[in-house]
């Protein structure tokens, strides 16, 4: 079942992107200047620390 909110919001993204050809660097400037002019606030939250899970073990060979 698709989520309409998500397909609205793909759709736009895709209008955008198509806008200035797929270029992310004028995509970014673009989003970036929106930021600006629309003075809403940009919240930069820390990074979270994923927690492994019985599943997910990895083995990393050390060189030394």
């Amino acid at each position: 079942m698709k989520d309409p909110i998500v397909e609205e919001v793909r759709k736009h993204r895709m209008e955008h992107t198509q806008r200035f050809r797929g270029d992310l660097s004028a995509i970014c400037t673009d989003l970036r200047s929106v930021q600006i002019t629309t003075k809403h606030k940009v919240v930069r939250l820390a990074p979270k620390k994923l927690m492994p899970t019985s599943g997910s073990v990895q083995h990393v060979k050390v060189h030394g």
